[in-house]
C-alpha cells in the first residue's frame, strides 16, 4: 500500500473538530428556550398553557387547571397516571411526580391581560404594576393565597406586605417565584413546603386534610375513634362525593371545568366496564 498520493491522518487532525464546550451565550440561549417552553406548555400534557386557567404548585411550576383535575380523578394507578396529550407529544412529567394530592396543593393564578386601545388583538399578559410582559424574559412571582401575578421588581418596590391588586395580606415567605432557576429560590421553596407540612398546612395555606385522614385511620386502628360519630368521607358513594365536590366550588368557571372532567371520567369508566363485560 502507498504511493497513491494519500496520507495517514494524525491524531491531532482527527480530534481538532471534536465537540467543544458550549459558550456562555449558547448556554443562556438554551436556558431561555427551555424557560419559554415551560411558560407556554403544560408539562403533563405538552399542550399549550392557558394562563387564564393556569395553576401552580409549591415549586412554582405551571399547569393547566384541567390537567390537574384529570390527574386527581380516581381510576388509574398513581405511579403511572399521565394526562392524555391531544397533539400526540409525550408529556414531560407524570402526575405522580408532581406530588399534588388535592386542589389544596395548588394555587389558581390571577394574571392580567392588557390590550392596546383601538386594537382587536388579544393583548399580552403583563404585570399590573410595571406593565412588563410576563414570560421567560421577566422574573415573575405570585402571592399566596390570593394568586395575583407580578413582575418580581414590582413586589420588591412595595413596602407593605399587602397585595397591590386585592389588598390581601401576605408574608414574605409566601412570595412564590414562577419557574425558578436560582438554587437559592428552590431551596427557599423547599424549606417553606417542609415548614407548612409540619404545621399541617398545604401550599395554598389551607389545612392538609390528608394528614387528618391518616390520623383518623390510625386512631381507628388503635380503637380510639372520635366520639363525634363523624363518618369517613371516603365511604361516600362516588356519585354523592362527586356532587359534593362540585357544589363546594364557589367559582363558576372552576365548577364548570370540574363537572366537565368528572363527566369525562365517568364516561371512560363506563366504557371500561362495558369492554370488560364483553370479554
Amino acid at each position: 500500500m502507498g504511493n497513491d498520493g494519500g496520507s495517514i491522518p494524525k491524531r491531532r487532525e482527527l480530534v481538532k473538530d471534536a465537540a467543544r464546550a458550549p459558550t456562555v451565550s449558547e448556554l443562556k440561549a438554551t436556558a431561555h428556550e427551555s424557560l419559554n417552553h415551560a411558560w407556554t406548555h403544560d408539562p403533563l400534557t405538552s399542550e399549550l398553557l392557558d394562563l387564564e386557567n393556569a395553576v401552580s404548585d409549591w415549586r412554582g411550576r405551571l399547569y393547566n387547571y384541567e390537567s390537574i383535575l384529570k390527574g386527581l380523578m380516581p381510576g388509574d394507578s398513581d405511579d403511572t397516571k399521565t394526562t392524555e396529550s391531544a397533539n400526540g407529544e409525550s408529556p414531560e412529567a407524570t402526575f405522580a411526580s408532581t406530588g399534588i394530592k388535592s386542589l389544596r396543593d395548588i394555587v389558581k393564578l390571577k394574571v392580567k391581560r392588557y390590550t392596546s386601545p383601538g386594537t382587536k388583538e388579544k393583548g399580552m399578559w403583563a404585570c399590573p404594576v410595571t406593565l412588563k410582559e410576563l414570560g421567560a424574559s421577566t422574573r415573575s412571582v405570585y402571592l399566596v393565597p390570593c394568586g395575583h401575578v407580578f413582575a418580581e421588581t414590582a413586589i420588591k418596590q412595595i413596602h407593605e406586605e399587602v397585595c397591590p391588586e386585592c389588598s390581601e395580606p401576605f408574608h414574605f415567605e409566601d412570595i412564590i417565584p414562577i419557574l425558578p432557576t436560582e438554587k437559592s429560590d428552590m431551596e427557599r421553596l423547599a424549606a417553606r413546603n417542609e415548614a407548612l407540612r409540619a404545621k399541617g398546612l398545604t401550599h395554598s395555606l389551607k389545612k392538609d386534610k390528608s394528614s387528618s385522614k391518616k390520623k383518623r385511620k390510625a386512631d381507628e386502628a388503635n380503637g380510639t375513634r372520635s366520639a363525634t360519630g363523624e363518618e369517613d368521607t371516603e365511604k361516600a358513594t362516588p356519585k354523592s362525593a362527586t356532587s359534593h365536590r362540585v357544589s363546594g366550588i364557589n367559582n363558576a368557571m372552576t365548577a364548570s371545568l370540574t363537572a366537565k372532567v368528572l363527566a369525562e371520567q365517568e364516561e371512560r369508566n363506563k366504557r371500561r366496564k362495558l369492554a370488560a363485560a364483553g370479554n
